[in-house]
């Protein structure tokens, strides 16, 4: 473990880098993700459309498309914008599906009643149709978030600095050690970020919780007790 005491500065440096390299692709997918999947769902031609043009964008490889957005963006093939571009178009393309599905479950006799009650398109979408979707974005996020982790280290090959930097580096020195060092650091990021969004639904979304054991415990009293009472009657 001489490597990584030598160079505890270094692998700081590389994993904070990687977490904020991912942390806004994964913002800007949950955010854009929102309208694609409502527009998705206003009918089967726009789903088809939302839907195929997520697909076709996840086709695109990595490589290629840091070439080709500098020439649409105004940035360098080895800035760092770059990488988090492409990187928030591939959590678009996971995402957008994700959100029109989520969206599509949704109970429409729920959707109906919100509306006979008076609630307008805006209010309904966000206050009715938006949290009842949320489990399933939910699942959705988690699986951009270790999709996106996992892309990162790729942006070492257009010079970005993450922990891709130690794969790469420890291959080519023969050091066992830094690739280790990089490959169990991109794991418990990726479950450091998973337990953080787990940890966001939950705070957002109480009514998806598990009863807790006090509840269960009360709940099963109660029946226990109604069912003593009607043992006991004649």
């Amino acid at each position: 473990m001489s490597w990584t005491f030598d160079n505890l500065d270094l692998i700081r440096e590389y994993t904070l880098n990687h977490a904020r390299l991912a942390i806004i692709p994964i913002l800007v997918s949950f955010l854009l993700s929102i309208p694609l999947g409502w527009v998705a769902n206003r009918s089967p031609l726009l789903r088809s459309v939302v839907i195929t043009g997520g697909s076709l964008l996840y086709t695109i490889p990595s490589l290629p498309l840091f070439v080709i957005l500098p020439l649409i963006i105004p940035t360098g093939v080895l800035d760092d914008t770059n990488l988090v571009v492409a990187l928030s178009i591939y959590g678009v393309a996971i995402m957008s599906r994700s959100a029109a599905d989520a969206l599509a479950a949704v109970d429409r006799t729920t959707v109906d009643a919100a509306t006979a009650v008076g609630y307008s398109s805006v209010t309904r979408f966000f206050t009715v149709e938006l949290p009842l979707a949320g489990p399933v974005l939910l699942a959705g996020i988690r699986v951009v978030s270790a999709s996106t982790i996992a892309l990162v280290s790729v942006g070492v090959i257009i010079g970005s600095k993450n922990l891709g930097y130690l794969f790469q580096n420890g291959k080519q020195r023969g050091l066992l050690e830094e690739v280790v060092i990089g490959i169990v650091l991109s794991l418990l990021l990726a479950l450091i970020f998973d337990l953080v969004i787990l940890m966001v639904g939950r705070i957002l979304m109480p009514w998806t919780r598990e009863p807790s054991a006090q509840g269960r415990r009360s709940t099963k009293g109660r029946a226990s007790g109604f069912d003593a009472g009607v043992t006991a009657e004649p």
